[in-house]
């Protein structure tokens, strides 16, 4: 069983080693067909604008594949397949036939990540596009190893800088190396990113361009329309944007009915009239958030990992919130509860511990996908 065989392997790592998932894809590439991928990276942004690019994809009837990640709840939300998760059948089935290509040796050796990547890319030989989200990397990552046709370029800002850097140059230039054959760039808070771009445009002869030139004055009157069918929030508005000027730059025409539906779980979703949940994680997510919620306050329901800049986050969330209700959860990595109070009150945040939702108060669920599953399991209870 999948389940069984995951189980066994950590989901994190100190160290990671970036010659084996290479080694052993050429190992087993001539059993598997690549469809054509297009490639997602940078830092916040990823699984939205996967999520519209696919959607819009399979609503022009192409067979389409989208993995993402982290997930929620179950597993299956990595592997979406023409519309839905995949089956827990298919998911075993070609864990078995992948198992077979593979010796032990390799199949126990590949991380949690990189397995289910080369597991995604398996189930999805039949697609006619695959969109391919990578992880926290770039040109290292699991998902650079596959040929694309296209990398969407997401925006880029501090975060997991124990692997990629400690400063926006470092990790804009890591995440953009893993462009094969062009690039399409999101707008970006750091004009580092783009100078990035440049210099890299030069030295390997590859296009880099803007999205803003696929964009016209229809293609941003269908935005608002559809944002406005979706209800999305203004920072999703931008992952919509990129996301359409994937299908220009591919000769796919689009329509607004292409994108019913198409909301990715866990971005700004309501749970409820007062329930707000998203799994935004640093402080550029916050500061969108911020910038969505603007004229009004909410409890913030939160937790944070050590590596994160829990402080510069909550900050940035202070003007939309009344006060703060700390939520425990199962990971090594969280901060401690004394370091989060601390933090909390130099902030001058009042906090509590969360025990339940209260129907006359307007939460926000906002963290890690470790704060969204808790507060998930704790709500459906």
């Amino acid at each position: 069983m999948l389940e069984t065989f995951l189980n066994a392997k950590p989901l994190y790592y100190d160290k990671i080693d970036y010659t084996r998932m290479p080694r052993i894809y050429e190992s087993v590439k001539e059993h598997i067909k690549i469809p054509k991928i297009i490639h997602i990276v940078g830092t916040n942004g990823k699984g939205t604008t996967g999520r519209f690019l696919a959607s819009a994809l399979r609503a022009k009837k192409y067979e389409v594949g989208h993995y993402t990640s982290p997930h929620i709840l179950n597993f299956n939300e990595r592997i979406w397949l023409n519309g839905s998760d995949v089956s827990d059948a298919l998911l075993n089935r070609a864990h078995e036939e992948l198992l077979s290509l593979l010796s032990k040796e390799d199949a126990d050796s590949l991380s949690y990540f990189e397995y289910t990547t080369l597991l995604a890319v398996y189930i999805f030989q039949d697609m006619d596009y695959i969109v391919l989200e990578a992880g926290l990397g770039g040109e290292h990552d699991a998902t650079a190893v596959f040929k694309n046709i296209l990398t969407l370029v997401t925006p880029i800002s501090l975060d997991h800088e124990a692997f990629l850097g400690n400063d926006i140059k470092s990790i804009a230039t890591t995440k953009l190396r893993a462009v094969q054959k062009r690039a399409i760039l999101s707008e970006q808070k750091n004009e580092e990113v783009f100078n990035v771009a440049d210099a890299l445009a030069k030295e390997r002869a590859l296009p880099f361009e803007k999205h803003s030139r696929y964009l016209k004055q229809e293609d941003r009157d269908k935005i608002e329309i559809i944002s406005k069918n979706n209800k999305l929030p203004e920072y999703l508005k931008e992952n919509l944007g990129l996301a359409i000027s994937a299908l220009k730059s591919l000769d796919i025409s689009y329509e607004v009915e292409d994108f019913s539906n198409s909301r990715l779980f866990g971005r700004l979703t309501p749970l409820s009239e007062n329930v707000l949940l998203d799994v935004g994680h640093n402080a550029l997510a916050a500061k969108s958030i911020q910038d969505s919620l603007k004229g009004s306050k909410r409890t913030l329901i939160y937790n944070s990992f050590k590596d994160k800049e829990y402080k510069e986050i909550l900050a940035t969330l202070k003007p939309v919130i009344n006060d703060v209700e700390i939520i425990l959860i199962e990971d090594e990595r969280a901060e401690s509860l004394d370091i989060m109070r601390e933090t909390l009150q130099t902030l001058d945040i009042e906090y509590k511990m969360f025990q339940k939702i209260q129907s006359d108060k307007e939460y926000l669920v906002f963290g890690s996908f470790s704060v969204a599953e808790a507060f998930l399991k704790a709500y459906d209870e």
